[in-house]
């Protein structure tokens, strides 16, 4: 048997630099023996300099820990605030979070990952050059949704996607700038949103009416974008997998295994949830209720294991969630530090009351009691080889498992377990979006037409099937960004002279705090202690925090791989063959590269292939993933 060690580093994407290495057989094209493995290569520490300040300023400081979606851990850090410190928005308030989240992170970001980021890897150029039967086959498909996105074949839809020239990457461009100003609109800033306070939001309502109708003339503009993104995606997605061999590539687990929380929460539902930490915690899953007014909470929380539903309760999620550190470049702090909890708000047992073989009890695991203490030290695949941690789910029955999330699975949760969310119907994602009357002359003609999208997420996460989610979820931003303009517009105008968007928050002897909130990734997670107003300890976790998981021995059940608990990530390297059409020596990993780019994409403009220990080639301007949310 012939092998040759592949190895991308950077792959840059978690708040920093991701290398990814890989031994493929030559002959069968396909990763021996489970040796793929993806690592973090930077620490940040921003859990370190938390400690002791004031718990609000946790909102502004996480939002730094990326440039792109700073907003998506400024909102999860809010509502861990919103619980700590007794606080929930007005209903007007939690309208207007929503109004912008819809359109900074999640249209601005998908548009840029889809089109700018993920689409080069399926662009005209490198099609031609790396998988030439695949595209001479394109220049002979008919496009499905031609009439909506106005391009013929599926070889125009890969060629609008070459970088700097094709008409998807540089319209792409021009859309998210819309997006974020509609976003900035309400935030002030973007991507770290000055205006998210706990209990609310301070944006300047003195001219609100006027801020609505700007708000809505970039919404007309993108809900048009949305549709010709959509289909086109839809449609360079089903070619690949009818023609070119791509259904499973980059699969993750063979069974559903992953976890969603709430998003788009209803704005009457969230503004009722309590005004103690006690009560905002145990009535958090009254979010998943019918609200007698307004919008409804669009994305539910949901855990599946091994195509197992196994709950819809945030609590559970909360209770189940470990974060160990076996081989990350950080010391155990289990026997070193005492607890500051035992039991969530509620007095549930955290981890279930579980105990390791040695009698340790597994609460220390829950990020509420982790301390962040780094060890640095040489790479080592036996032992500790990443500086991210590995984030678990535990259950009452003593069971550990790795698991995922991002836009698929909050898509696959509501589809398949949450028939009253106002996204679904007859178990498909069912997306309705309006006519737009007048479009820019830019965009095609057919994307001004009503067009009702439907997706029935299928049960794999691939890289297609991430990749095909991400373009859906656009949709469902651009069904919540019209479903708060019209409630928001309608509760302003009720009372515009003393519009009511916030409630002061409280300064507590002792609280705690979850924020567990989905953003353009997957599910971002933040966990507050507040001792006295000042942050006892704080830890927080991206999606890709559990999707870029190094591998460990806590892993027990069928969904384990020869014992050990493999991420995401690593496993949709596992499952890839290499397609590229060229002899192994010149393989450049596309194909891994597009599996790890299906979860999280951003830029950087160099990237180095390296085979057998070499540089193979340094390619310029290459897109590739630096983006940790």
């Amino acid at each position: 048997m012939s092998s040759i060690k592949l190895t991308v580093d950077p792959v840059t994407r978690v708040a920093g630099h991701l290398g990814m290495t890989a031994t493929v057989d030559t002959n069968t094209r396909q990763v021996i023996n489970n040796q793929g493995y993806t690592y973090v290569t930077m620490f940040r520490g921003f859990e370190v300099f938390l400690r002791g300040r004031q718990p609000p300023d946790a909102v502004h400081i996480t939002s730094r820990s990326c440039g792109v979606c700073g907003a998506a851990h400024a909102n999860a850090s809010v509502r861990a605030n919103d619980m700590a410190l007794g606080a929930v928005p007005y209903p007007l308030g939690q309208t207007l979070r929503n109004l912008a989240y819809a359109m900074t992170d999640m249209i601005y970001d998908h548009l840029i990952i889809l089109n700018v980021l993920e689409g080069p890897d399926f662009s005209a150029q490198v099609m031609q050059t790396y998988y030439p039967s695949c595209w001479q086959t394109a220049q002979q498909t008919q496009a499905e949704y031609s009439d909506i996105h106005g391009f013929s074949t599926i070889a125009d839809i890969m060629t609008a996607l070459n970088p700097f020239a094709g008409w998807l990457w540089v319209h792409a461009v021009k859309a998210q700038i819309l997006a974020r100003e509609a976003g900035v609109l309400i935030y002030g800033r973007h991507s770290h949103p000055p205006m998210l306070i706990p209990g609310g939001i301070g944006t300047d309502l003195s001219v609100g009416e006027s801020l609505f109708t700007q708000y809505m003339y970039r919404l007309t503009t993108l809900t048009a974008m949305a549709k010709v993104v959509i289909a086109a995606w839809m449609d360079l997605a089903n070619f690949l997998i009818n023609n070119c061999n791509y259904q499973y590539q980059g699969l993750t687990y063979s069974a559903p295994t992953y976890i969603s929380s709430y998003g788009y929460e209803s704005p009457e539902l969230y503004s009722n949830l309590g005004d103690t930490y006690e009560d905002i915690y145990k009535n958090y899953d009254t979010l998943a209720q019918q609200a007698s007014e307004g919008p409804q909470t669009v994305f539910r929380a949901t855990i599946v294991r091994n195509g197992e539903l196994l709950s819809k309760s945030f609590i559970d999620l909360n209770v189940g969630q470990l974060e160990f550190v076996n081989s990350s470049y950080y010391h155990n702090w289990a026997h070193i530090t005492s607890p500051f909890t035992e039991t969530d708000p509620i007095g549930n047992k955290l981890a279930w009351g579980l105990t390791e073989s040695d009698g340790t009890p597994l609460y220390m695991y829950h990020p509420w009691n982790k301390t962040t203490i780094p060890n640095p030290q040489a790479m080592n695949f036996m032992d500790k080889y990443s500086w991210d941690a590995e984030p678990r789910l535990s259950w009452n029955d003593g069971t550990i498992w790795p698991y995922e999330t991002g836009p698929w699975a909050r898509l696959h949760a509501v589809a398949h377990y949450h028939p009253n969310s106002p996204i679904v119907k007859n178990g498909k994602i069912t997306i309705t979006l309006p006519t737009i009357s007048e479009i820019p002359a830019w965009l095609p003609s057919g994307s001004s037409a009503e067009w009702t999208v439907e997706w029935e997420p299928p049960n794999h996460s691939t890289t297609l099937s991430r990749i095909v989610g991400r373009a859906v979820d656009i949709a469902a931003a651009i069904f919540t960004a019209w479903d708060n303009l019209q409630y928001g517009l309608e509760t302003f105008m009720k009372n515009q002279t003393s519009p009511k968007t916030s409630r002061p928050w409280k300064q507590p002897s002792f609280s705690v705090g979850v924020g567990q909130y989905e953003v353009p990734r997957g599910t971002s997670r933040h966990w507050l202690v507040n001792s006295n107003y000042s942050i006892a300890n704080y830890q927080y976790q991206a999606p890709t925090t559990a999707n870029v998981s190094p591998r460990d021995n806590r892993c027990n059940g069928p969904w384990c791989i020869n014992g050990q608990a493999i991420g995401a990530f690593e496993m949709s390297v596992i499952n890839t063959k290499v397609m590229e059409e060229v002899p192994p020596d010149q393989w450049v990993g596309y194909d891994f590269l597009r599996a790890i780019r299906s979860f999280d994409p951003c830029l950087v403009c160099a990237a180095h292939f390296e085979i057998k220990g070499k540089t193979n080639r340094s390619i310029d301007h290459l897109i590739t993933p630096v983006c940790n949310t």
